[in-house]
């Protein structure tokens, strides 16, 4: 038999989410290069990196929407112990790529590698203004909450006091992703990259005083 060990009053949990078409993707990218020498892959890396800005810049997209890293350089080995072989420098640089031609994504990654990219690591559909779409979720989290508490109470024969107690909660561990297969804030995918819609979730623990 499950005790009530503090019984105070009334806790319910609520949840909410919002979705809203996506406006842009971001696509995380890498150019890795290797060669036998820092020199040689400095010069493959960069060589690469000016195809890459070639192919942006075809598709309209201005250097201000693109966000890069440096170069960094690394010695690249292969095998563990006595079996360890050098195989030569690595030059690597990702890039983060803003675009709002959403229907021309998939013809943009296909050039991207085209043009020498090595990874993509990501893509990602987002919305312009989520912290809006954040607090809407909230609000819809607090009057589900209340609806439940409500239910509650009159089923008990008493009435709900005051709030007490706000908690805010992951709406990722509520119900083992219960109210949707991605939380907070994450696009879901329909299809390889069709952006069907961006949602938000939100959800909060809320404590009631009870009322005779």
């Amino acid at each position: 038999m499950t005790a009530i060990r503090e019984p105070w009053g009334l806790s319910v949990l609520g949840a909410g989410s919002v979705t809203a078409e996506p406006r842009f993707a971001e696509i995380d990218l890498a150019v890795d290069a290797l060669a036998a020498t820092p020199k040689e892959s400095y010069a493959e890396a960069a060589r690469v990196v000016t195809q890459l800005r070639a192919a942006l810049r075809e598709h309209g997209i201005p250097d201000a929407d693109v966000s890069g890293s440096r170069l960094r350089l690394t010695s690249q080995h292969s095998g563990y112990g006595v079996d360890r072989v050098f195989k030569g420098y690595g030059c690597e640089a990702t890039y983060t790529v803003r675009t709002h031609t959403l229907d021309g994504l998939e013809v943009l990654v296909d050039d991207l590698v085209t043009a020498g990219v090595n990874r993509v690591d990501d893509v990602r559909f987002e919305v312009e203004d989520k912290p809006a779409m954040r607090d809407e979720a909230r609000r819809q989290a607090v009057a589900a909450a209340r609806r439940k508490a409500g239910v509650y109470a009159e089923a008990c024969g008493v009435r709900l006091g005051a709030v007490i107690h706000i908690q805010d909660v992951d709406p990722e561990s509520v119900g083992g992703h219960s109210h949707g297969r991605r939380t907070g804030g994450d696009p879901e995918y329909d299809g390889a990259l069709a952006p069907g819609s961006v949602r938000v979730e939100a959800a909060v623990l809320l404590g009631f005083a009870l009322l005779p």
